[in-house]
């Protein structure tokens, strides 16, 4: 393997981490006080009324995911078109991207794409087990 790849391979690598464990870390957290609250009831001890409360508030924002999976998809594709108008603008629509500003639009229309694609399964799936 070429030294010149590990330099991007490390950055992504990095970029990964930060983003994936503290989402890993959320959910351990999560994971773990239910199951407190689980053995809790096993048990028989009551539940104070703001424990439930509090559990039962991430529920209500995960439920509106399909919403913020539709956000995030429109707003990746207004910058894909302010990417795109940029280039137009610089006249590197036709020169092969020598500017680079077509590579970018590119990736993020896709990713937007993707985001608005997720949001149509996400309120599909909601309607069917509702």
């Amino acid at each position: 393997m070429d030294v010149e790849i590990l330099i991007p391979l490390s950055f992504f690598a990095f970029l990964g981490a930060v983003i994936i464990v503290p989402i890993m870390m959320k959910e351990r957290t999560k994971r773990s006080a239910h199951e407190l609250v689980g053995k809790a009831i096993e048990r028989g001890q009551t539940l104070d009324a703001d424990l439930v409360a509090q559990l039962t508030s991430t529920m209500l924002e995960e439920g509106n995911r399909a919403r913020k999976s539709l956000g995030n998809g429109v707003i990746l594709l207004a910058l894909t078109a302010g990417f795109v108008a940029a280039s137009a603008l610089a006249g590197d629509l036709g020169r092969g991207g020598e500017h680079g500003l077509l590579y970018p639009a590119i990736i993020l229309g896709f990713i937007g794409l993707g985001f608005i694609g997720l949001s149509i399964f996400d309120y599909a799936t909601k309607r069917r087990t509702a």
